[in-house]
């Protein structure tokens, strides 16, 4: 099972110059200020480490723990699988969200060792329903520059990333839609992704 952000959002997501909801509500960051401080920073803690002359491995290794610190996973994973949250057991809604979390981690990183030369611009903040989103143009030698937005939360208490839209399209609907669609066609049967993203996550390489 191949997800999408290994097609559409994987440079986004890697370069985010910020970076990557439950059902219920959300509360809005406190301000676009901090919005777009957060998106600033953390985005030039990810360009640094993309534009290293250090290992790959290395590069990944340090790269997965600002994403699991300025990435609202959890809550990411949980709006990609839609309604099928609400009818997976504890034990599925656990082991769903630990492969999600590695799933992810896999389609950004994969990406790193194809990008030098990155940099970016942030641009304004603008409420986007509970949350705040921030624009940003993303630079990469000898090529068109990409418009994308970042969705940050702070339902967790700190500001976090919980979408991003790039090309007019959203990491977490899209994603949703494909979820939600593989599990359909299996029945209802949330146990077919579980084992989908298992399979994934041994034949990655």
């Amino acid at each position: 099972m191949q997800t999408s952000f290994t097609r559409r959002h994987a440079l986004g997501l890697l370069t985010i110059a910020g970076a990557l909801s439950v059902t219920a509500p959300v509360h809005a960051v406190d301000s676009g200020a901090q919005a777009r401080t957060f998106v600033h920073d953390f985005g030039n803690k990810l360009v640094a480490i993309v534009n290293n002359d250090i290992s790959l491995p290395q590069k990944k290794q340090q790269i997965e723990p600002l994403l699991e610190q300025n990435v609202d996973v959890d809550a990411i994973g949980r709006y990609c699988i839609g309604r099928y949250w609400r009818i997976a057991t504890p034990e599925q809604q656990t082991h769903y969200l630990q492969l999600f979390h590695q799933v992810l981690v896999n389609a950004i990183t994969d990406k790193i060792g194809d990008y030098r030369g990155v940099s970016f611009t942030v641009g304004p903040a603008t409420p986007s329903g509970e949350d705040i989103a921030v624009s940003t143009v993303i630079n990469r030698p000898g090529q068109p520059a990409a418009n994308t937005e970042w969705v940050i939360s702070s339902s967790s208490g700190a500001p976090k990333v919980v979408d991003v839209v790039g090309e007019g399209a959203s990491l977490r609907l899209t994603q949703r839609q494909d979820y939600s669609s593989y599990i359909a066609r299996n029945g209802g049967n949330v146990d077919a992704l579980l084992h989908a993203l298992t399979k994934q996550l041994a034949n990655h390489h």
